[in-house]
């Protein structure tokens, strides 16, 4: 961080307003730089804690911030500002009230009043057609079918990577292995980063893509939300947060192919999104169940509040959703105050909102805990600033876990144990980047590997799901991965794989941890199964 220029994690910055070492290092790290927050809305009240606190203090140093998002609901944009310029709500009372007005620029100065501009929007919309699609495996596959008759990429977008292999298993059935792509979380880095290029590759913009001949389908999961320029020509979403609706709306007619679309597939001419996910019980006044993963995700509030603000725009006869002129409409509805859906939502609104507002006071009572103190007046000396912290806070899964609200995690680096014990990088890896008929580079265990050997094993990092985050099942996970503890490749000569847990996969790509069955492929990432006998 001390860097000139650095390109990090929001964790990075969040550990500025943490209680911990080397604290005042961090600040100086920050305080002769712009900092450029991407991505605003994506934090939860957790992180927004410490954000905001941030945020607090750079705008003490004058340090200039420049915070992104394309779906920022008005009232968190107002408490950044508040944040950044040290100033209540007051300040900007009557001033910054939600609006429909987009794209939005909104500056402020320390001490200041915001300030709001409207600049001209790009000129490129795109309108939406919206229809409830039941959660059905079954109907989604023929559904599927008859829009993709005549060629086109789909993207499917799961709120859970279950769901998304799940759904991967039935469409590889009905439409053959090669025309299905899955991309998550849950590939090592090597990988990841190709299924990025992939993606790119294939859907990207129509300079540089080389769009597939026959029809495709791309399952996801939040993964292709954001950072990707990638361009479909169907959508179908489970039901989520509506920002993050409109985010997977992005990925649709993305780009111009052709005029008025001509080169798409003639049925797939018009934007639409098959939004599925739930329950949605026959007609509009029927509250909808969304399925128990995205439950676990988003709450139930937020996934409701959603689903009621895009009732206008699914109902029969429903306009489409027009981009972007109702991002602003569609995510200052969903994230208000104000009562939103039938009369008969009311109940289970009302008892969901009433789980959401525990859940979010239980988040902000637990970040205070650690977080740093307000700033002080010009000259106060910092003493005791990071009494009863949490000493050291690093990039590592413990460090992180102070500044997210989850589970500390763990994380592996994946190796491949031959069939004559010997241990290997991944076989699939290109050892040179290019050459993809070598196998795996061998990773020797009495003596240190080459550089270029531990880079690539240490490149194929990865997080284990949330199965081994209760406390019982990461300790036998932890022993279970410490038997494997090479001496050799703990010292200075091996910096990459000091210190790191190693999972042994076998010839197979199998394993097993903790009571849990392990396989990983290069093409559907890890999938984890309980054991019977675990």
């Amino acid at each position: 961080m001390l860097a000139s220029f650095v390109a990090g994690t929001i964790d990075q910055l969040l550990f500025a307003g943490l209680k911990s070492r080397h604290l005042a290092l961090r600040h100086l790290a920050v305080a002769g730089k712009v900092v450029i927050i991407d991505e605003a809305h994506a934090y939860d009240t957790y992180m927004s804690v410490y954000l905001d606190q941030v945020l607090s203090w750079l705008g003490a140093y004058r340090v200039p911030v420049v915070v992104l998002s394309a779906t920022l609901p008005a009232d968190r944009r107002r408490r950044l500002l508040h944040a950044y310029a040290g100033s209540g709500p007051e300040a900007d009372e009557g001033a910054n009230a939600p609006g429909t007005v987009y794209p939005l620029v909104t500056g402020v100065v320390p001490g200041g009043a915001p300030v709001e501009r409207h600049p001209g929007a790009s000129g490129r919309a795109t309108d939406v057609v919206l229809e409830r699609l039941d959660d059905d495996l079954g109907r989604l596959a023929g559904r599927l079918d008859a829009e993709s008759a005549g060629g086109g990429c789909v993207l499917v977008v799961r709120n859970t990577v279950a769901r998304v292999l799940e759904t991967a298993r039935v469409l590889r059935a009905r439409f053959g292995d090669d025309a299905v792509t899955v991309a998550h979380s849950r590939f090592v880095d090597l990988d990841r980063a190709a299924k990025d290029r992939e993606l790119l590759e294939r859907f990207g913009p129509p300079d540089r893509a080389n769009r597939p001949e026959e029809r495709h389908f791309v399952v996801a999961s939040q993964v292709a939300e954001q950072s990707l320029d990638v361009d479909f020509d169907l959508l179908v979403s489970d039901l989520c947060p509506v920002d993050l609706l409109l985010q997977r709306m992005g990925r649709l007619h993305r780009h111009q192919r052709g005029e008025n679309q001509s080169e798409r597939p003639e049925r797939l001419r018009t934007a639409r999104c098959l939004l599925t996910g739930a329950d949605w019980g026959g007609p509009a006044a029927d509250v909808p169940v969304p399925v128990r993963g995205s439950v676990a995700v988003y709450g139930r509030y937020l996934l409701l509040r959603s689903a009621a603000a895009l009732l206008p725009h699914l109902a029969g006869g429903g306009r489409p959703v027009r981009l972007p002129g109702d991002i602003s409409v569609l995510v200052q509805r969903a994230y208000g105050t104000a009562p939103l859906g039938p009369a008969s939502w009311a109940e289970r609104m009302d008892d969901a909102r009433a789980q959401f507002d525990a859940h979010r006071a239980d988040q902000a009572d637990r970040a205070s805990v650690f977080r740093l103190g307000d700033v002080g007046k010009p000259g106060r000396p910092l003493f005791g600033w990071v009494a009863a912290g949490v000493g050291d806070a690093d990039d590592s899964r413990a460090g992180k876990a102070q500044v997210r609200d989850s589970r500390e995690s763990l994380e592996v680096v994946v190796v491949q144990r031959r069939g004559d014990g010997t241990l290997a990088t991944l076989p699939w890896l290109p050892p040179d980047g290019r050459d993809r008929k070598r196998a795996g580079l061998e990773l020797p265990q009495d003596q240190a590997p080459t550089s270029f050997a531990a880079r690539t094993a240490a490149s194929c990092g990865l997080r284990l799901p949330a199965q081994f985050s209760s406390p019982q099942v990461m300790d036998r996970a932890i022993a279970e991965l410490e038997q494997l503890y090479l001496p050799a490749w703990q010292g200075k000569d091996c910096p990459w794989l000091a210190g790191q847990l190693i999972l042994a996969l076998d010839e197979h790509c199998q394993t097993r941890l903790a009571g849990f069955s392990l396989h990983y492929s290069p093409s559907d990432g890890l999938e984890v199964t309980r054991d019977e006998c675990g």
